[in-house]
């Protein structure tokens, strides 16, 4: 099955994989690697420049909370760019953005934005090395020194008395990411030889289960700053800031209409994924999709047009990019009255 495509827009959920540091370390540049196709972004949680491909290598420059400061270099395609008269020396002048490869005619290592700016380090005939220093979510990359190496040594296979359990799965000596949807943003990364719950498969991807505890006290933390609870956002919170909410949870009351599947055009979801088209709050609430994941396709298709529902859902992206509509992905539905 095909995997959809993406524009340059998402942001990073900033709920897991909490490392403490201090506010901006400074550091000597070390090498490191990208893990995971991910945004690299001008600052923290901003304006994506670029989409890394795995394996992507980089200079890591400094560390501030969850984000690293990286230099990326590579080469593109002399017609994609143009002079700036900024203080850097290309910008990527075509409309969809150009690749950016480790040579000429290489590798590519990620696909830059339009309008990005870069320095220029060196130039051959048709093509010119780039470098352009911005921030990478941290759980995305890897900072060992020695490389990706292999499994490591001490650890071993599992003996007849200590068998994985039905469904379940290890998800490596190395552990991994753990996205919002396939392809779509980091969520979570799952320890080293962690165990997780297959729940359904599309091609490669596979959705998981991960059940755990985290540090969470119930009083408010200092300074006042509370938790929005998951009805405090509606559908024009999202799509008048759409990259804002990605990945949180909300309880929406919607009116179902039809039970549909998405076609080619459809970027933001699988072609035939199913999803529900509904209104927030009845009839003359602004429309909303509900992605349907396959272990709950039974549940929704008994719906009767124009039922009333509740369902808690997570939040794939706050506007789609064929008609501007909010799409959450589908985590419990309730019949109302």
């Amino acid at each position: 099955m095909p995997r959809p495509r993406r524009t340059f827009s998402w942001t990073p959920l900033l709920i897991a994989g909490l490392f403490v540091t201090s506010p901006l370390e400074a550091r000597s540049q070390s090498a490191a690697r990208v893990l995971t196709e991910e945004n690299f972004r001008r600052e923290p949680n901003g304006v994506v420049l670029a989409r890394l491909s795995p394996g992507t290598p980089l200079s890591v420059v400094a560390r501030s909370e969850n984000w690293l400061q990286v230099d990326v270099e590579g080469w593109v395609w002399l017609n994609s760019l143009r002079t700036s008269d900024t203080e850097f020396d290309l910008v990527v002048s075509v409309a969809d953005g150009e690749n950016l490869r480790d040579g000429p005619s290489g590798n590519i290592l990620g696909r830059l934005g339009e309008g990005v700016l870069l320095e220029e380090l060196d130039r051959q005939p048709a093509w010119i090395q780039v470098r352009r220093r911005g921030w990478i979510w941290s759980a995305s990359v890897d900072e060992a020194t020695s490389g990706l190496g292999g499994a490591s040594a001490d650890v071993q296979a599992l003996g007849p008395a200590a068998r994985r359990p039905a469904g379940f799965v290890s998800v490596g000596d190395r552990g991994g990411p753990i996205l919002t949807s396939p392809d779509w943003d980091t969520l979570a990364v799952a320890a080293p030889r962690s165990d997780v719950e297959v729940l359904a498969r599309e091609g490669n991807w596979a959705r998981v289960r991960l059940e755990g505890w985290m540090w969470m006290p119930a009083a408010e933390p200092p300074g006042g700053v509370g938790v929005d609870a998951p009805t405090a956002l509606l559908p024009e919170d999202l799509i008048g800031d759409p990259d804002r909410y990605v990945g949180r949870a909300v309880l929406w009351d919607l009116q179902f209409i039809s039970l549909q599947r998405a076609e080619t055009i459809r970027t933001d979801f699988f072609e035939g994924e199913p999803f529900l088209l509904a209104r927030f709050g009845g009839p003359d609430g602004p429309f909303v999709y509900v992605a349907v994941p396959p272990e709950r396709l039974a549940e929704v298709e008994g719906l009767i047009p124009l039922e009333r529902i509740s369902v808690t859902a997570r939040i794939r992206t706050g506007a789609s990019t064929l008609t501007g509509t909010p799409i959450v992905d589908l985590l419990g539905l309730e019949k109302t009255r």
